[in-house]
């Protein structure tokens, strides 16, 4: 898996997050696992 550029990736272990400021190949790890890509919160309706 490549690291995408602007991404946040979050540890499910300790909540560390990381902004990817540099797209490449390979993973990132923090505690023995791979960090997850953070999912976007839905912004709320403007009724």
């Amino acid at each position: 898996m490549a690291t995408l550029l602007g991404k946040r990736y979050v540890c499910t272990q300790c909540g560390t997050e990381i902004l990817c400021t540099k797209p490449g190949q390979g993973t990132v790890e923090c505690c023995g696992a791979e960090l997850q890509v953070k999912e976007a919160k839905p912004v709320p309706s403007s009724d």
